[in-house]
């Protein structure tokens, strides 16, 4: 049976197999919502790329939730919960500014035992690796895991990075930690930013943004380590 895919089609496709796990509410938000009936036109687009076998999916969750064809992930795995965190706070930037160069779970080292940032992308034209903790963690973890962003940070590896700007100096990126616990950690070499979500990164942003025009303009603000350039 030959079928005739839509450009839509194929980027819903090409975000699954991107994001790992999409749930049905997210694919109206982001490819549908223009529509007259959004919910009933994704149902219908999902129902037939899942019936030609191009994508997956877990009905133990409401709304029903996609996954690329060769996902190693379970239907029933935990893990879904966490590339749903993922696409939420990817959601959340796409409010203010869609990020740019999205690698979901990163691994810039490409060896084991290195950083694995949760997220990492372009926002608002700074660069930015993102972990989401859905649970608590020990002050001493996080504090060992923001020792291996020094490690790189050292290893001058992250200059050569795809991502890096041409036409000037490579950027080592900022690490926001979206958790609801603040943590004790520091570092002399890269910022971190601590915030519950992309929504107060962006309130602090914003009222940054705002004093700094009220006494000197610039292309770029800062408020508690936050950094974000203007675009």
């Amino acid at each position: 049976m030959s079928f005739r895919l839509s450009q839509r089609d194929k980027d819903i496709i090409g975000f699954i197999n991107q994001f790992r796990a999409v749930d049905r509410d997210s694919l109206v938000e982001l490819f549908f919502k223009q529509l007259k009936s959004p919910v009933n036109a994704c149902n219908s687009v999902m129902i037939r790329l899942y019936r030609l076998g191009l994508i997956e999916r877990t009905q133990q969750y409401s709304p029903t939730v996609y996954l690329p064809v060769d996902a190693k992930v379970k239907k029933n795995s935990q893990k879904i919960l966490h590339f749903l965190s993922i696409l939420d706070v990817y959601k959340q930037m796409c409010m203010f500014n869609a990020p740019k160069q999205v690698i979901v779970e990163d691994k810039p080292t490409g060896q084991k035992g290195g950083i694995e940032p949760d997220l990492f992308c372009i926002f608002k034209g700074s660069p930015f690796w993102i972990e989401i903790q859905r649970t608590q963690y020990s002050e001493q973890n996080m504090q060992e895991k923001i020792h291996l962003y020094e490690e790189f940070f050292f290893s001058d590896e992250w200059k050569s990075l795809h991502w890096q700007p041409e036409d000037r100096a490579a950027v080592f990126p900022s690490v926001i930690l979206i958790t609801p616990v603040r943590y004790a950690v520091f570092s002399d070499y890269i910022r971190i930013i601590q915030v519950t979500s992309i929504h107060e990164l962006m309130d602090k942003y914003q009222s940054s943004a705002k004093q700094q025009r009220n006494t000197n303009p610039r292309t770029s603000a800062s408020s508690d380590g936050i950094k974000i350039n203007l675009t």
